[in-house]
Parts: C-alpha cells; structure tokens; sequence
C-alpha cells in the first residue's frame, strides 16, 4: 500500500510522496525555546537529508528532548522556523502528523493485549481497517521478525522485542520520518544491535529517513551523520568518521594524583596542550605510542596509569565541551 493511499484520521491531511517534493527531510533554522528565563535550545540549525539515520548526542539536559518534543508537534517552539520536507511545522503540523512515525523513550504499549491487537488498535488511529489494516500489519511483523510472536501478550515479551514492537507499531501507517527518543534505553548490546540493524532495513528497503536522539555512542556510531548537543547548542555535525577526525592524532589519558601539576608539566616539557578531565590528563597528539612512551620516562614517578587510542566520539565530545559526555548535564529537570 503506498502510504499516499493512506486514510487519515479526521482532521488530518495527508500529503503523497509527490507532495513532498525534493526537499529535505527536516530543516531547522534558528530554532530557540525557552523554559521561563532558561534557554533550552539556542538557535538551533540543523538539516536531515532524506534517507539517512540522523543521530542527535548529547547528555541528559542538553537539549535533546525539548527539540524531540517540538519535531512530534508536542509543544510549540519559542522562536525559528521547522519544517518537516515541504510543510510548515507550525502552519502544517496537523499534515505532518500523518506521515510521521514516533518512538518514545518510555513504553507506549498495552502490555495486557497482544503484539497484533496492538498494532491494530494503533492502525486505527490512522484511519486503517479492515483487510488494508490487517495486510499492512502483516508486512510489519513479517519485517521485524515478530509473525510469530503475534498472538504472544506484551507483556511477555524480552525488552528487545517489546521495542521491536514499538517501532512496528510507529511504522503501521508507513510513515516517511521516523522520530526515536533513545530508542536503545535498556536494551542490552546484542539487541541493541539489533534493533539498528531494523533501522538500516527501514532507511535501506523503504528509503524511510530517521532521526534519533541518543547518549549511546555505540548508537551515535552508526548513525550516517550525527549531530552533538551541549547545553541547547549544536557544537558539531557531520559522519562519525569526520567528527573524530577533528580530534587528530590519538587520544592519550594519563592517571596521576596530581593531575593539573602533570597537566603544567606536560605541557612545559612537550609543548602541547594537555586537558584536565575527571581527575586525569588527557592529551590529543600525533604518535601516541611514542608519546607513551616519552612521558613515561619523563615523569615515572608521577604515573599511576596511561592509556591511549584512537579518537572516539566521545573524545569528540571532550575535545569540544571540556568534559565527558555524561558529565555534560544541565540541572533543572526538562531539555
């Protein structure tokens, strides 16, 4: 069924993929949102091509969940300018709605009904029924592995599944974005893998565009293009491979008692500029195994430990923020 043949809800306009026209998935220009006085998001551009899996990172408060919200027309944006391919998120937000797919962090499933009995009652909420309804929940649970779980509560089923099954149920109306709020919270490595490997078949098979929030680097690493978040700014954008490539060379970290007088050290003997993070130094250089190898035989007795690697996006993000990914967090509850 292509997904311009859609039935939609009373008082919502479906548009076809025609409708849609070349342009991108999402565009965001200078997108702000403010909680009182607190800026949440401070103007935010941003752009999702079609067919990609867009990773937005960020710790717990940087942002993310306030523009989740505002891209599934929860809540309305303070300033800027959304809009979703060809419409207008404010002007348009009741079109958009058909065509949009949503996956939130909390479960939104009925645990005492069944796999199938969900996506039903989920496809009437789009206008779908009878034969077109129960064919188009087929070819959902066919692709997600989940047939022979159909008739299996809820309930029942692994954490794996239970979101194998929230995103069935996203993806019944064949929507052409799908929004995911760390989709992989809870999930354990093998299905968590999984679960993006269904992704890839939706971007791959169904040219279906993604974007996901997520503070899982594992997650953001397999996204085509990832977005980072800090303190409702966007601080960087680009492939995973590129981002790490801003951090150069390898990353050295460097366990000592005293970490900012080895920091001063490092610095006066190498001539580089070594970073204080989490009670370590951290140095970003070229041929990390010879540097190694250097301040080991230049401090001896200052060092407890020393490893080095290469960049991760983590390291990334150290390298743009000053501190760790999970240190990033705001205080004061929502963003």
């Amino acid at each position: 069924m292509n997904p311009s043949e859609a039935q939609p809800t009373r008082g919502v306009v479906a548009f076809s993929k025609n409708e849609m026209g070349h342009s991108p998935a999402i565009r965001i220009e200078s997108l702000r949102h403010f909680y009182g006085a607190r800026e949440a998001l401070a103007g935010i551009s941003l752009q999702v091509e079609r067919g990609e899996i867009f990773g937005l990172l960020g710790p717990n408060g940087g942002g993310k969940t306030t523009l989740f919200r505002i891209l599934c027309t929860l809540m309305p944006m303070t300033e800027g300018k959304v809009q979703v391919f060809t419409y207008d998120l404010l002007q348009d937000a009741q079109a958009i709605r058909s065509h949009l797919g949503v996956v939130f962090q909390h479960p939104s499933l009925d645990g005492k009904l069944t796999v199938f009995e969900n996506l039903w009652h989920h496809g009437h909420l789009y206008g779908l029924k009878g034969k077109r309804l129960r064919a188009r929940a087929q070819i959902v649970l066919q692709r997600l592995g989940l047939h022979e779980r159909r008739d299996d509560l809820v309930e029942t089923l692994s954490g794996g599944l239970q979101r194998r099954v929230e995103l069935a149920k996203a993806f019944i109306h064949e929507p052409a974005l799908l929004l995911l709020d760390e989709p992989s919270t809870g999930l354990d490595p093998g299905a968590r893998l999984d679960f993006t490997a269904y992704l890839e078949h939706l971007r791959d098979v169904d040219g279906v565009s993604i974007l996901l929030t997520t503070h899982i680097l594992e997650e953001a690493e397999r996204c085509d293009r990832v977005g980072i978040l800090h303190q409702g700014h966007l601080v960087a954008v680009g492939t995973p491979d590129e981002l790490k490539a801003r951090v150069g060379g390898d990353v050295v970290v460097v366990q000592t008692a005293n970490p900012e007088g080895l920091q001063a050290r490092i610095r006066q003997r190498f001539h580089c500029e070594p970073m204080v993070v989490e009670h370590s130094v951290r140095v970003e250089i070229a041929q990390g195994h010879a540097f190694v190898r250097d301040v080991v035989e230049a401090f001896a007795d200052e060092i407890q430990a020393v490893t080095f690697g290469k960049p991760t996006l983590e390291d990334v993000f150290i390298h743009l923020t000053g501190h760790r990914l999970w240190q990033g967090r705001e205080s004061g509850g929502r963003a």
